[in-house]
């Protein structure tokens, strides 16, 4: 049972390092990461200044993550991408801005969310 959990926690250990090394990656390459993250910590700031119900903080919150992780599949697909096809291709453009849609509906979400919020 010791070993079972000790391969498990190394596993996680390994897990958590190569996912700071993707957000470390993305971030010294991808502007529109950093550039999300400013917004999101803007609308947490907000989030937590407006007098918001737990569950209103917890959905901007959480979108907000989802529009930072939508960004980094992004930053994925379009690295495969340019991996698996240098040149002009029309199907990899498709799947890069397919990637890129996935992003905006992301932030759309989040955007509608806190329309509904604040109109009520």
């Amino acid at each position: 049972m010791r070993d079972l959990m000790a391969s498990e926690i190394r596993r996680f250990a390994n897990t958590c390092t190569w996912s700071l090394q993707g957000w470390r990656a993305a971030w010294a390459s991808e502007k529109s990461l950093r550039q999300w993250t400013v917004v999101n910590l803007l609308s947490a700031g907000l989030a937590f200044t407006l007098d918001l119900s737990t569950g209103e903080r917890a959905l901007i919150l959480a979108l907000g993550v989802l529009v930072l992780a939508a960004e980094l599949f992004n930053t994925a697909i379009e690295e495969a991408v340019d991996l698996a096809s240098p040149g002009p291709n029309p199907r990899a453009g498709k799947a890069k801005d397919c990637g890129s849609a996935g992003v905006a509906l992301a932030a759309l979400a989040g955007g509608i969310a806190w329309a509904v919020i604040l109109i009520g």
